[in-house]
């Protein structure tokens, strides 16, 4: 009976933090989509004054509708962040064999901007097919490649490799850079929401990248985890099971011969 009533109660426990849980992230989402709009509204307004006082207002007065321009943006960015956020936790999955070498190419294509000017050696290895969302590991992979890039910009040149290795029934994939890196004791709080271990002076960011990553992968039952030292550079893992490609795989239809 002691048993039956803790398991009981366990699970109502749990239903009720999921639901808390759902509540609160409809919140979260429905607060973002209102604010855009008026955000956006107000940053309108601010360009339409710069452009319209320009030859009125003194230097000062110019730098003060910059600054506060400026600032709006940084909301308008944590809104949509916080919106993408809320998404890849409840979107639907649609789930296939996925070749992560044409999704590393795909998001080297998209990053090709933050790369002007840079000097950054490639090194990726020959990736596994996995099973999964193409759109989320996707996201996922360019969460972590444009956090590649924006970590060794003091690096020239930047080094950034990514590979993977297979172990224990699952496929580990990893992302190496030799940018700043980090404190091994703050690791922790890479994967959570809006927490940063770098200044916006020193590299611009919501914080909510890695805590995305985190999610989806989670979402195709794997695991994330990070090593780094200061000064010398961060690795990012992430791993996906095995199992699932290899189900897939024996249930698809053979092909013809």
């Amino acid at each position: 009976m002691l048993n039956e009533t803790l398991e009981r109660r366990i699970k109502e426990r749990t239903a009720q933090l999921e639901k808390t849980n759902e509540e609160l992230e409809a919140f979260a989402y429905s607060v973002s989509h209102d604010l855009r709009t008026p955000l956006r509204f107000i940053g309108g307004m601010m360009e339409l004054l710069h452009e319209r006082s320009a030859s009125v207002l003194d230097e000062t007065n110019l730098r003060c509708l910059e600054l506060i321009s400026g600032e709006i943006q940084k909301v308008l960015s944590i809104v949509d962040d916080l919106m993408e956020f809320s998404r890849v936790g409840h979107a639907e999955m649609r789930s296939t064999v996925v070749s992560l070498n044409e999704l590393v190419q795909d998001v080297q294509r998209d990053l090709q901007p933050e790369l002007e000017g840079r000097l950054i050696n490639w090194k990726v290895e020959s990736l596994p097919e996995v099973y999964g969302d193409p759109g989320m590991l996707r996201f996922a992979l360019q969460n972590l490649l444009s956090n590649a890039i924006k970590y060794t910009r003091p690096r020239r040149p930047a080094e950034i490799e990514i590979g993977s290795t297979s172990r224990n029934g699952e496929l580990v994939f990893h992302v190496r850079d030799n940018g700043v890196g980090f404190e091994m004791r703050r690791v922790d709080k890479l994967f959570r929401a809006f927490q940063r271990l770098h200044s916006a002076e020193e590299f611009e960011g919501t914080g909510i990248g890695l805590a995305n990553v985190r999610r989806i992968i989670d979402r195709h039952g794997g695991r994330t985890w990070a090593e780094g030292r200061v000064g010398t550079g961060a690795t990012f893992y992430f791993s996906l099971p095995k199992t699932r490609l290899r189900d897939t795989a024996e249930i698809s239809p053979r092909p013809k011969r």
